[in-house]
C-alpha cells in the first residue's frame, strides 16, 4: 500500500514461476509424499527491494494486457483515479454552472413574468425570496413577458445544457481510457510499477560540485561550531581545498566566490542603512552606485519611497547579480563592488578556527557559490561480498555491484 515503509530484502510485487520438471532427488520425493503433488515445481520470482535501500512507496501503478481480468488492486487503482478525474470535473462544472446562474438571477430579479413553476401567477414580478425557494435548475423554466429577456433565458438554458453534455463526453473519454487495457511486451500479461521515494542525507563520500568543473568528495562533515568563522560569528557552509585550483586553472570558481562576497556584503549595508534610517536621498544615492557603476543602467528616480524600501527589504539578504560567461565583470569591477560593500578588495578576510577559536596566520578567500549535490552517492556505490556468483566460463567471480560481484586488487 501507499506509505509503507520498506527495506532491503521486503517483497515490494509477490510472484512464482513454474519450474521445469526434472529428475527428483530423494528429498524432493519424500517431500511430494507428505505435501502432495504440486509442493515444489514453482520457484519465487518475487520483486524485492534492492541491497541497501530504505524508503516509502509513494505510488503503485498495475497494467494489465487487453483480455486478462484485473485483480483487486488494479480495480482499486483504477476506481480511485476514476473518482479523483470525477472531482476534478465536477469542481469545474460547477464553477461555471455558478457563475452562469448568477448572472441568470440578475437577469431575473425585477422582470415580469407570464407563468413558470411553484404556480407563480402572470403579470407578478421576481423576488430574491421565489428564486431562493426553487431549485436553480427550474430557474430556466421561468416564461418571462419581455420577449427579448425571454431568448436570453433560453439562450443560456442551451448553454447550460451544451456544457454539461461536454463534461459527460470528457469524464467517458477518461473512463474509456482509465478502464482499457495497456500495449505490453509479447508474452507480458500484467506489469507493476512501485515507486519508492528514498530520503539521502548528505554525508562523506557524496559528491559534490560548483559550475567550474570544480567538482569533489565530501571528505568529512564537522559540527557547526568547529567550523570556521568569520569577524561577525557567522560560520562558514563549505571548505574547500585550495590546491583543486592552480594545476585545473577553472579561476572562474575564485571569481564566483569574490563577486557573491560582494553581493552578500552590499546587501548587509543596506540593511544596515534600513535599521539606522537613513535618509531617502542616502539610500537612493547608494543604490545608484550598486546598479550604475557597470552594466545596464536602471533608473531608481522613477521608483517611489515605498517601492525603494521594499526593493530594499528585498536586498537585505544581497544583491543578485548576473554575469555572461565571456562579457563578465572584470577584476576592477569586481574590486569596486568590494569596496563599495566596505569589504578589502583582495576578497580575503580574517577567519577562526572554530575548534580552538585562534585566528589563521593569513586571511582566507570567504564568499559565496554555487553547489551541487551530484547522483554519484556513496550509498549507491558501497558494495561488499563474502560468496556469490561465478562466471560460467572462468569460474571467476562476476565484477559490479549490480552483479553482486567480487572486488578485485591489482
Amino acid at each position: 500500500y501507499i506509505g509503507a515503509e520498506v527495506r532491503e530484502g521486503d517483497i515490494l510485487v509477490g510472484k512464482v514461476t513454474p519450474k521445469g520438471e526434472s529428475q527428483l532427488t530423494p528429498e524432493e520425493k519424500l517431500l511430494r509424499a507428505i505435501f502432495g503433488e504440486k509442493a515444489s515445481d514453482v520457484k519465487d520470482t518475487s520483486l524485492r527491494v534492492s541491497s541497501g535501500m530504505v524508503g516509502t512507496v509513494i505510488d503503485v501503478q498495475v497494467f494489465t494486457r487487453d483480455g486478462v481480468e484485473k485483480d483487486a488492486r488494479a480495480l482499486q487503482i483504477e476506481q480511485v483515479e476514476l473518482d479523483r478525474v470525477r472531482k476534478d470535473l465536477d469542481d469545474q462544472l460547477r464553477i461555471m454552472e455558478d457563475d452562469t446562474f448568477q448572472r441568470v438571477e440578475k437577469m431575473l430579479i425585477g422582470k415580469v413574468v407570464d407563468g413558470g413553476p411553484s404556480q407563480i401567477k402572470a403579470g407578478t414580478k421576481v423576488t430574491k425570496a421565489y428564486l431562493a425557494d426553487l431549485e436553480r435548475d427550474k430557474w430556466l423554466e421561468i416564461r418571462l413577458r419581455n420577449e427579448e429577456s425571454a431568448a436570453q433565458l433560453e439562450a443560456i438554458a442551451e448553454q447550460i445544457k451544451a456544457q454539461r453534455e461536454t463534461f459527460r463526453d470528457k469524464f467517458e473519454e477518461k473512463k474509456r481510457k482509465l478502464t482499457a487495457g495497456d500495449d505490453l511486451a509479447p508474452g507480458v500479461l500484467k506489469m507493476v510499477k512501485v515507486y519508492v521515494a528514498v530520503k539521502r542525507r548528505i554525508q562523506p563520500g557524496d559528491k559534490m560540485a560548483g559550475r567550474h568543473g570544480n567538482k569533489g568528495v565530501i571528505s568529512t562533515i564537522v559540527p557547526v561550531e568547529d567550523m570556521p568563522f568569520d569577524e561577525y560569528g557567522e560560520p562558514v557552509d563549505i571548505v574547500l581545498n585550495p590546491l583543486g585550483v592552480p594545476s585545473r586553472m577553472n579561476v572562474g570558481q575564485v571569481l564566483e566566490t569574490h563577486l557573491g562576497f560582494a553581493a552578500k556584503g552590499v546587501g548587509r549595508r543596506i540593511g544596515a542603512m534600513l535599521e539606522a534610517q537613513s535618509k531617502m536621498a542616502e539610500l537612493r544615492g547608494f543604490l545608484d552606485k550598486v546598479y550604475n557603476t557597470s552594466g545596464k543602467k536602471e533608473d531608481i528616480d522613477s521608483f517611489t519611497d515605498e517601492e525603494v524600501v521594499s526593493m530594499c527589504m528585498n536586498l537585505k539578504k544581497g544583491v543578485p547579480m548576473a554575469t555572461p560567461v565571456f562579457d563578465g565583470a572584470h577584476e576592477s569591477e569586481v574590486k569596486a563592488m568590494l569596496k563599495l560593500a566596505g569589504l578589502p578588495e583582495s576578497g580575503q578576510c580574517k577567519l577562526f578556527d572554530g575548534r580552538t577559536g585562534d585566528s589563521f596566520e593569513r586571511e582566507v578567500t570567504v564568499g559565496y557559490m554555487y553547489m551541487l549535490k551530484l547522483n554519484h552517492l556513496v550509498d549507491d556505490k558501497m558494495h561488499a561480498r563474502s560468496t556469490g556468483p561465478y562466471s560460467l566460463v572462468t569460474q571467476q567471480p562476476l565484477g559490479g555491484k549490480a552483479q553482486f560481484g567480487g572486488q578485485r586488487f591489482g
